[in-house]
């Protein structure tokens, strides 16, 4: 029994329709005959049908009756129409109807306000007699002689007019053009009633109302071109537009909304409606509305909504109204405006900037910006234009600092919140501008300098230096206070999503803050490079008005040290806390050791930096977009190198102000940066090699630096750049982001290659020779070099051959260049040098490494020799060397002289082997530092900023992180340098006095040292500078495009400074620093030449300049001959005499026997016992007559055995200041 809810025992019927057997007990399923199952898929086929059929008969009879009712009601409505609209045609009159020339007015409004409600009822957009009626209406009503006045009885004509007024916008919405049969003027006449008579109400439909009349001005004609009738409709446009936003109401914001929305986004409206428009608007309700538009929702934001272009006419036309309504300036900035502007512009800074400069034959897209999708790339419309370039003029930018107010003055007018936020809208602005015109950067940084903020002192007016203003507002912020006090906390300041940043209070005003710091950040590195340090050292406490601006802006120097501290502190924390700050937790790895050991390595790979796994977001800094930590990075590391560099030229700093030892482990510092250098190494190894063999970062360098000159004005070619340049972009995003892969697994050797002067200048030493040893274990199997010699022997002979070269003394650097540049990075490896004379005769000799030596001295001494004729490399006042600017120019003037035309291939060639000279030139210099070999040459410290320039943020074989300065034109030019500072502190009119302009003149001297085998040269070589043979050649060039029409004035001659520093430090030697920086980072990491500054990498270079320590030298002497040590360990006597005599030389003989010996005056970095070859001593017989001479190829000393001391002091003076052994016996 099976009983149920129901109370019944009775078993329910079971229905099987799939044809399985459910019985558990029956037979086996095969010994029974199974049943069909095409019969079973029917039989439920025909269920299914059967149950669809009875639910269609139910629903049959409520769809009838739906249909019937739906049919009675269209059939009544329309019989209704028709009544009604035979109703409102006999009420007209029968020759209006038929377009009659006169319009007789209603009688009365009653009659009117009849007829318009009667009209409201049955009109239809889509019925051609409507639309006809409306017409008639509209001229009816527009032409009496007393129109209605419905404000006395507002409550009846408010909802027919708004129902006309709809049924007027979709007629107007359908009106694609004047030439139709719609009378558009009369239409628009009516709106302006109706707008004018229901504003309020109207102003919900602002939207519907500014898109139709945004549909007729899309086809309206150019100003220029109108007839009558067109005129008429403009003007009647005109009052449309303006009808809705006039009146004061509540609807007035919404009416504003649809304004800016629609209207606005028209392109190409005519100048005369603007300036109607700007006289006639609410410039504050505008404000207003575009401010909420840029604040909805994104299915409403303005910026999600619109197109790029439509955009930018939004802007343009919003600037043109502002700046004719607020023609003059008002008394303080409008905090609204400012915002709504540096919104609107940061959305549009991906296309805006390379678009100004487009050229106008030229339609394509650029993929370079940050933005999501191709921003449009050709000429702007002139009236874009010239507003855009209005943001960024002097005037302008000039003025900005003009509108704010001092945050501490008590005494202003304006609420202190107000001020701030005022000060805060500034920033911001100031901000967008230079992110958004980068190209424009340097003159909008340098008018904001111009400019002078308010303050008041004891009731005085006064101004405050733009720097001296925002340092003020920025050290007074609290971030500025917990930064410099503790690195740790930028954690949470920077990203207060950080994990560690989650136990923190939140800041109150933290992006306020950060506003006023950034702009002080982009400003200041600006005012350096125009600033001398003697302005920069005393400046402080400039008072005179008639000192210069430079002068009275230069901060104290405790203002300088705060400074450094904060910035000191924030760059440690943005580097040693890069993954924490950019939202990235380290990837935990699961795998375990076994596996590693056991060769499985494919589980380690996971975090490759190029695996598809989930990006983070890109944290922004103070909600600005573009304020990237990748960007503020580069600015607060910038900076502070430059506050750094000040400081190693003219200490006013101590000593160990610069040091951040505390935050390491010092004493597992240098394996934990080697650590770091090999995972580095690894990650590279794991990226693909391109085919010449290099990195893929080499090649994207030189890729892009390849497609940057093409050209964009190439016919049928705009599809082929456009592929170029997504794929452009694609490679920069995948370089930004194994970048920070790198950052976050080597905070350390990120921190020595941006900031080495956190760490002791020994320690950074001490991990360059790692690197180096690394390097050779890594290539040759071990870091010796007779081991490699005999490894390559067995197995690579002929690859052996390349590093051999017999080289003749007399063209010793063009035998080296001809032999070994193709070698390229193979210079690393040992070589092997032979000596030959002119009879082709091999000296004699055992290249252990001193021949070597003396190869590349040699080599060094004649390339940069400036009496070799190479004219390659140039002495300034102080003998410091640096590569002659116009050595490209001269060759290129040479060779037009002899007349090869540009660009065929004889000039290309000759042009490119002078560059393939000075790439060779680097690559000895960087084997010198490979190999720990000292040469007795001196650079100029501008051209090795350039070297430790090359790594860090922009780590790559050129100098594109190097800030051109005024000091470092000291040592370019001392000439230039005070002419310059002659012009800055000038107290008359510049313009008047000096007739100067933004162009320069280069002078050249052509000469054919290096180009004697051209076909149609034949003249002799000579060793002469090029100033004795050839007249001097003036070129004249302009300082940027247009620069020869801009006369330098006292406003601009700043500008003019820096331009110039720019061109004499960077532009116009760039190609042969370029080359000698890419020879150099053959051979040289540029992330190791980045450990040091200028000062530094010249010890690296010559040695250090202390004086010798004859005790560290004696402690790493070696003896052979006679004077070997015996196995008592005792000294030779006359070794004896010779260390006490040595040890009472004056300093400059001390250094005249290192130099007689080793070739260079100077100590090695770590002291002697990392001189290569070791410094030796040598019996040189018992004749004591006999003079001291030495081997400097391998440091031997051959000194006689004297057994007098004054005959040992006399001899070895006499050598070591005569110059005397330089010989290889």
């Amino acid at each position: 029994m099976f009983p149920s809810f129901t109370g019944s025992t009775r078993r329910p019927r079971q229905v099987n329709l799939s044809g399985r057997n459910t019985n558990p007990f029956a037979a086996n399923a095969s010994s029974r005959q199974p049943s069909s199952a095409p019969a079973t898929q029917n039989t439920i086929a025909h269920a299914q049908a059967e149950r669809a059929l009875r639910q269609q008969e139910r629903r049959r009879p409520p769809a009838a009756i739906t249909i019937q009712k739906s049919w009675r009601g269209y059939r009544g409505r329309r019989i209704a129409r028709t009544a009604w609209r035979r109703d409102w045609d006999a009420r007209e009159e029968t020759d209006q109807l038929s377009g009659a020339p006169r319009v007789v007015p209603y009688k009365s409004e009653a009659a009117c306000l009849h007829q318009l409600k009667l009209l409201v009822h049955f009109a239809s957009p889509g019925d051609r007699g409507d639309v006809d009626r409306l017409q008639h209406f509209a001229r009816r009503y527009c032409h009496s002689v007393s129109p209605p006045n419905p404000a006395c009885s507002l409550d009846v004509w408010i909802f027919p007019l708004l129902r006309l007024g709809k049924f007027l916008l979709s007629v107007l919405k359908e009106s694609k053009s004047p030439a139709t049969r719609v009378d558009v003027p009369i239409l628009l006449e009516l709106l302006c009633a109706i707008a004018t008579a229901i504003p309020q109400q109207l102003s919900s439909y602002s939207m519907q109302y500014y898109g139709a009349l945004r549909n007729l001005a899309l086809n309206s004609g150019k100003e220029h071109q109108m007839d009558v009738g067109e005129q008429e409709l403009a003007s009647k446009m005109e009052m449309a537009v303006v009808a809705l936003l006039r009146p004061k109401h509540s609807g007035s914001a919404d009416a504003f909304k649809g304004f800016a929305s629609q209207f606005l986004r028209v392109p190409g409206i005519r100048i005369s409606m603007l300036q109607n428009l700007s006289t006639k608007i609410r410039i504050e309700d505008l404000t207003l509305a575009l401010g909420s538009l840029l604040s909805s929702p994104p299915a409403d934001n303005l910026l999600q909504t619109r197109g790029h272009d439509e955009l930018l006419w939004l802007t343009s036309y919003f600037l043109y109204l502002y700046r004719s309504t607020k023609s003059h300036h008002p008394s303080s900035v409008d905090a609204l405006y400012v915002s709504v502007l540096s919104r609107l512009i940061s959305h549009l800074s991906g296309g805006v900037a390379s678009r100004i400069d487009a050229n106008p034959n030229t339609s394509s897209v650029d993929t370079t910006s940050a933005s999501a999708s191709p921003v449009p790339r050709y000429p702007l419309p002139p009236f874009i234009r010239s507003e855009i370039m209005n943001l960024v003029s002097q005037d302008h930018v000039s003025s900005l600092l003009h509108h704010a107010a001092t945050p501490n003055d008590s005494n202003d007018e304006l609420p202190l919140a107000e001020r701030k936020k005022q000060t805060s809208a500034l920033c911001v602005y100031a901000l967008t501008l230079l992110r958004a015109f980068p190209r424009k950067g340097d003159q909008i940084r340098m008018w904001l300098f111009y400019g002078a903020a308010p303050a008041t002192d004891a009731g005085k007016s006064s101004s405050i230096p733009a720097i001296k203003y925002y340092y003020n507002a920025a050290s007074q912020t609290k971030i500025f206070s917990l930064v410099k006090s503790d690195p740790n906390r930028a954690i949470g300041l920077l990203n207060p999503g950080a994990r560690r940043a989650a136990k923190e209070p939140v800041l109150p005003g933290r992006d306020e803050q950060w506003q006023i710091i950034l702009l002080f950040l982009e400003l200041y590195p600006n005012i350096l490079k125009v600033m001398d340090d003697e302005e920069f050292l005393t400046g402080a406490n400039a008072t005179d008005p008639s000192d210069s601006l430079t002068r009275r802006s230069a901060l104290a120097l405790e203002e300088v040290r705060d400074l450094s501290l904060f910035l000191k502190s924030l760059a440690f924390s943005m580097y040693w806390n890069a993954s924490e700050i950019a939202g990235v937790e380290e990837p935990e790895n699961k795998n375990s050791i076994a596996e590693y050991f056991s060769g499985n390595l494919t589980a380690f790979s996971d975090h490759h930096p190029d695996a598809k796994t989930p990006r983070s977001q890109e944290v922004t800094i103070a909600g600005l977009p573009g304020m990237t930590i990748q960007y503020m990075k580069g600015m607060v590391t910038g900076l502070l190198r430059m506050i750094y560099e000040r400081d190693s030229r003219r200490k006013f700093l101590p000593s160990d102000h610069w040091l951040m030892t505390q935050w390491f482990e010092m004493d597992r510092f240098i394996s934990a940066v080697v650590q770091e250098e090999e995972e580095k190494h690894k990650i590279q190894e794991s990226y693909d090699v391109d085919p010449e063999g290099r990195l893929d970062d080499a090649a994207d360098d030189d890729s892009m630096e390849e497609e940057e000159e093409t050209h964009d004005d190439l016919i049928g070619t705009q599809r082929t750049q456009q592929v170029r340049r997504i794929e452009r972009l694609r490679r920069q995003q995948r370089k930004v982001s194994r970048r920070k892969y790198l950052e976050s697994v080597t905070p350390r050797l990120e921190i020595l290659q941006n900031m080495p002067f956190f760490i002791p200048f020994a320690t950074r030493v001490q991990i360059f020779r790692q690197f180096v040893l690394l390097d050779q274990v890594r290539r040759r199997g071990t870091a010796d070099a007779d081991m490699w010699r005999f490894s390559m022997m067995h197995t690579q002979r002929s690859e052996m051959g390349k590093h051999r070269a017999k080289v003749h003394r007399e063209s010793i650097f063009d035998d080296a260049f001809n032999q070994f540049y193709e070698l390229g990075e193979g210079l690393k490896e040992p070589i092997q040098i032979s000596f030959v004379d002119k009879f082709d005769t091999v000296e004699e000799g055992i290249d252990g490494g001193g021949v070597t030596k003396e190869f590349l001295t040699s080599v060094t001494s004649e390339a940069f020799s400036s009496m070799n004729g190479l004219d390659m490399f140039v002495e300034n006042d102080q003998h410091l060397l640096y590569p002659n600017p116009t050595a490209v120019d001269e060759r290129k003037e040479l060779l037009t002289q002899a007349g090869e035309p540009e660009g065929s291939p004889y000039y290309n060639q000759s042009v490119r082997d002078l560059l393939r000279r000075f790439e060779f030139m680097g690559r000895i210099i960087g084997k010198c530092l490979y190999e720990g070999i000292l040469v007795d040459i001196h650079f100029a410290p501008f051209f090795l900023l350039k070297w430790a320039s090359t790594g860090g943020l922009n780590a790559a074989p050129k100098e594109s992180s190097y800030r051109a300065n005024l000091n470092d034109l000291r040592d370019l030019d001392e000439g230039l340098y005070q002419g310059l500072l002659t012009l800055k502190n000038f107290a008359g009119n510049v313009e008047e006095s000096l007739g100067l302009t933004f162009e320069v003149t280069d002078i050249l001297f052509p000469s054919d040292n290096n180009n004697n085998n051209h076909p149609n040269n034949n003249s002799n070589n000579n060793n002469t500078h090029p100033s004795q043979q050839q007249t001097p050649i003036p070129r004249t060039r302009e300082l940027y495009k247009g620069g020869s029409t801009v006369p330098v004035t006292n406003a601009n001659r700043l500008v003019y400074i820096n331009y110039m520093a720019q061109h004499r430090l960077s532009r116009q030697p760039h190609h042969q620093t370029a080359a000698f920086l890419k020879g150099l980072a053959t051979i040289i990491a540029p992330g190791w030449l980045s450990m040091f500054n200028q000062h530094e990498l010249q010890t690296l270079v010559s040695g250090t300049a202390d004086g010798i320590d004859i005790s560290d030298l004696r402690r790493h002497t070696t003896y052979s001959g006679l004077y070997a040590l015996g196995d008592d360990g005792l000294e030779h006597p006359t070794i004896q005499l010779f260390w006490v005599t040595v040890s009472n030389f004056s300093d400059a003989d001390k250094a005249n026997l290192v130099r007689f010996v080793t070739s260079t005056p100077r100590a090695p970095l770590l002291g002697f016992g990392h001189l290569q070859p070791r410094f030796s001593i040598r019996d040189g017989g018992g004749d004591e007559r006999r003079l001291p001479t030495t081997s400097t190829c391998v440091n031997l000393l051959k000194l006689p055995m004297y057994g007098d001391k004054e005959v040992l002091r006399e001899r070895l003076l006499y050598s070591v200041r005569a110059g005397a052994g330089f010989d290889l016996s």
